[in-house]
């Protein structure tokens, strides 16, 4: 399971996010997208060497996310089984195989 599907299935929890230039915002996860984008809201914001910042709704970039910190009671074997048994349940599409339309050998002269 990628990254991004399991962050995906952790709506209205609270969690902690670490930013590539060392920021840390903690807050309640709204969604999630499929480019790891996270929008959270009442998030608090720290930026080193500065006050801390209230925010009610943040969105951050997928590409500048360091880490995700989960909290301590977030059961995630429940959340990992559920996925591995819906992904057991998909049927898996065979691909039919299509033969291309035969050439029919012209056997009229052109003139050459």
């Amino acid at each position: 399971m990628k990254l991004v599907n399991f962050l995906m299935k952790l709506q209205n929890e609270v969690v902690q996010v670490e930013l590539k230039n060392g920021t840390t915002v903690k807050g309640t996860i709204l969604s999630v997208s499929p480019a790891m984008n996270i929008n959270m809201k009442d998030a608090t914001m720290v930026i080193p060497n500065r006050d801390t910042t209230k925010l009610d709704h943040i969105t951050i970039r997928g590409s500048q996310v360091r880490l995700v910190l989960l909290p301590d009671e977030l059961d995630c074997d429940a959340i990992l089984q559920d996925a591995a048994f819906r992904s057991k349940a998909k049927p898996v599409k065979t691909t039919e195989t299509t033969k291309a339309p035969k050439r029919v050998a012209r056997s009229q002269n052109r003139g050459f």
